[in-house]
């Protein structure tokens, strides 16, 4: 990348400082206990006290040696996040103050933030329909900022989007267990199958960028309207109620597609409106993943 342009970087230092407070009073927290909470990994057996919890023996052990035994388990002291944003044609777009790719930088930043807040390595991965840019998961703050900086200066062409790249990319460098963030708007062709191979090993979380502009289609007679990412150029009368119906059903197909191929594979979805920000739904979401783990633990 070339040298990086001072409006870009106070870009970043607004970021930080905007993020800064919610990082620090309620993302911290919520992050531990939703990923390092439940994150346990094998330490080893010991003979079993009063107290110990019956779920913990280990049976085979137990049979072995003709007593009873259990496991322990130590928290991961520390886990990899993976940032996977898309950086295609379509990230320049937006009808507010931020377009999807200033949200995506203030999304990498609260959870980049977070993730070394709780010394863990992050990393990033932009992705068009090719990987455009690798930064490996590394520690501390200025390694933070340096990848809110990269997506934020990263030239976005008029690429198309094609996540599986991205995601079969993930699955190659990823050595052990990681967290994976894929944001994106997911308008792309079919990923069921790396999404898949990616979800057996990794928890991914899918942050779907949602501009109020791709909701419905705005009444403004015939216009001229230009595809970000192949620059084909379409007109279309926006008054006519055909073309509107035929515009709402295929983004509503689109939507139900994307949510039966994520409940399937067992993998959340956090929809980031872009004109209200990321912070209510990212932390309904750790609520609601902190409720689950809480269930399952019970069980």
């Amino acid at each position: 990348m070339t040298a990086i342009a001072p409006d870009i970087l106070r870009q970043v230092k607004r970021i930080e400082l905007r993020t800064r407070g919610l990082v620090n009073s309620r993302f911290v927290g919520e992050y531990h206990s939703v990923f390092k909470g439940q994150g346990m990994e094998f330490s080893e057996v010991r003979e079993y006290q009063p107290g110990d919890e019956v779920r913990t023996i280990d049976w085979n052990v137990s049979a072995r040696m003709r007593r009873l035994f259990v496991k322990r388990y130590v928290e991961e002291r520390e886990l990899t996040v993976l940032l996977l944003v898309d950086c295609s044609g379509s990230s320049r777009f937006g009808t507010g103050v931020r377009d999807k790719q200033a949200m995506a930088a203030e999304l990498a930043a609260v959870l980049a933030l977070t993730a070394t807040r709780n010394n863990d390595r992050v990393g990033l991965v932009l992705c068009s329909d090719r990987t455009e840019h690798v930064v490996p998961p590394r520690k501390g703050r200025r390694h933070a900022l340096r990848l809110v900086r990269d997506v934020l200066a990263w030239p976005t062409s008029a690429r198309a989007t094609d996540l599986g790249v991205g995601l079969e990319y993930a699955a190659r460098i990823l050595s052990h267990h990681a967290i994976v963030f894929v944001i994106s708007d997911f308008v792309t062709p079919p990923i069921e199958r790396p999404l898949r191979i990616l979800a057996q090993r990794h928890d991914i979380v899918a942050v779907v960028l949602d501009d109020p502009g791709e909701r419905t289609l705005p009444n403004v007679g015939v216009s001229r309207l230009v595809d970000a990412e192949t620059g084909r150029l379409v007109e279309i009368d926006t008054s006519d109620p055909g073309v509107r119906t035929h515009y709402a059903a295929a983004l509503a197909g689109e939507r139900a597609s994307r949510q039966q191929l994520l409940r399937r594979l067992a993998i959340d979805e956090v929809v980031v409106p872009t004109e209200t920000g990321w912070a209510e739904p990212m932390l309904r979401f750790f609520h609601t993943r902190e409720i689950r783990g809480r269930r399952l633990r019970r069980r």
